[in-house]
């Protein structure tokens, strides 16, 4: 949490180069935040609609981004 905060407020620099940088690590940090959160959700047995809707995007958006991929290349349900 202290990390957010930490980027939040450098995001906010006066320096382009330092708020730039800034906002790159936030970009990563919630990538991280929310992949863990889908796994939540999923484990939780959330459909990919619900997750979808949580999130403001769309199904397929959600499953092509986090569905796992099968042995044929194709990914899950």
């Amino acid at each position: 949490m202290r990390e957010a905060t930490q980027l939040a407020a450098a995001a906010a620099h006066d320096d382009p180069e330092v708020g730039l940088a800034a906002i790159v690590a936030l970009r990563e940090l919630l990538d991280q935040l929310e992949a863990l959160q889908v796994a939540a959700a999923r484990k939780h047995g959330w459909t990919w609609e619900r997750i979808a809707q949580a999130l403001g995007i769309t199904r397929q958006s959600v499953h092509k981004k986090y569905a796992p991929v099968g042995l044929l290349g194709r990914r899950q349900p």
